[in-house]
């Protein structure tokens, strides 16, 4: 029982914090709010990072409240799984851990997202809402490794490139 609560909570909270880091990514990205992807992000954050924003004001394109609100899920994921498991732990390991959780979810988060948008070029047949998104937030990822390697005999390796260095991250943060 207590496994199956801890996947549940771990999950739930998996998903919304992608969400929250998909929305903060977006506004970084400077993505099309009218997209209707973007809108569903907008609409299922927006109870939370609305009220956030009214004392969190936007640093430039960073939106603070998103990324506190990301920061604040990825330490309630920790507390709640040392809770469900009746661990004691420092609530400074909690803070810490709740950060490299965070930070591994967004490397996470674009992982698949330029996964997914490489799977998608294959099969893309005119305007898809749902690839111009993923175009839009994974050009400033990919566009400075093209100017470094550009394509080669029409095969771009720009995509490859940065999921490598994404996973290397992610292994560096050891999360």
């Amino acid at each position: 029982m207590n496994n199956a609560l801890t996947f549940l909570v771990a999950t739930i909270i998996d998903l919304y914090l992608i969400i929250v880091l998909l929305r903060l990514w977006m506004q970084l990205t400077q993505a099309d709010f009218y997209n209707p992807v973007s809108q569903f992000i907008y609409k299922a954050t927006q109870p939370v990072v609305g009220p956030l924003r009214s004392f969190m004001p936007m640093l430039g394109k960073l939106d603070t409240a998103s990324l506190i609100f990301a920061l604040a899920l990825g330490m309630l994921k920790v507390a709640a799984l040392v809770w469900l498991n009746n661990l004691v732990v420092d609530p400074l390991v909690i803070v810490i851990q709740g950060i490299l959780t965070a930070v591994s979810s967004l490397l996470s988060m674009l992982f698949w997202v330029l996964v997914i948008r490489a799977i998608l070029s294959w099969f893309s047949q005119g305007y898809n809402p749902v690839e111009a998104m993923l175009h839009q937030i994974t050009e400033p990822l990919l566009a400075p490794v093209r100017k470094i390697l550009p394509p080669i005999g029409g095969l771009d390796l720009s995509v490859l490139v940065v999921i490598i260095a994404l996973q290397f991250l992610r292994i560096l943060i050891g999360v």
